[in-house]
């Protein structure tokens, strides 16, 4: 039995609606994935913080460094998991399964990273990403030691640090806005 569920608990802009930068983002969007993520749309309600929400997503999770894409994904589904985000852990799983090129790595970090077949560096790099997420206070030197032991650097930590706590963030609002996830992220990757 099909349940539709909205979008949003929020009003969403009709896409003629939107101020032109944000209609050609969809469409680009759009033509590259087969549909527009419903994050892209709830989050038009408001172009500014649209814009900028986008650019220091794209900041973070598209730019080459030290971190794999795959890893980038592997720290959203995790953290989001672990922020009971249910539109986070679906949409970054897909892309996770796509980046990895493993039909079951997003079910297993999701589920239980430590569990999930992945490397000592990466249940080390997830271990920090959480405890970022979730007790950030409590990060310390000996955190950093623990990275830089698996080969990350300062970059990288700052970079797992930031993915972290953006997605603090966006978990937040997709919770409260009640966001679901588009049903073409749960084929994707498999």
């Amino acid at each position: 039995m099909k349940i539709e569920t909205a979008i949003s608990r929020f009003d969403i802009p009709r896409l003629e609606d939107m101020p032109d930068d944000l209609q050609q983002r969809m469409n680009e969007v759009a033509e590259k994935s087969g549909f527009i993520p419903n994050v892209f749309l709830v989050l038009a309600r408001r172009p500014d913080e649209f814009r900028a929400f986008f650019a220091y997503h794209d900041a973070l999770m598209e730019k080459p460094g030290g971190l794999t894409k795959a890893e980038r994904e592997m720290i959203v589904v995790a953290t989001s998991s672990l922020n009971q985000c249910q539109y986070c852990v679906i949409a970054h799983g897909a892309i996770l399964r796509v980046r990895a090129k493993d039909p079951l790595i997003a079910d297993q970090v999701a589920i239980n990273y430590r569990k999930a077949a992945l490397s000592e560096r990466h249940k080390a790099m997830l271990d920090f990403a959480v405890k970022v997420s979730l007790k950030a206070y409590e990060v310390n030197e000996q955190d950093m030691c623990q990275l830089q032991e698996h080969g990350f650097s300062e970059e990288d930590m700052w970079d797992i640090s930031a993915i972290s706590a953006f997605f603090g963030m966006s978990n937040r609002l997709a919770n409260v806005a009640q966001m679901s996830a588009n049903p073409e992220f749960y084929s994707l990757g498999r």
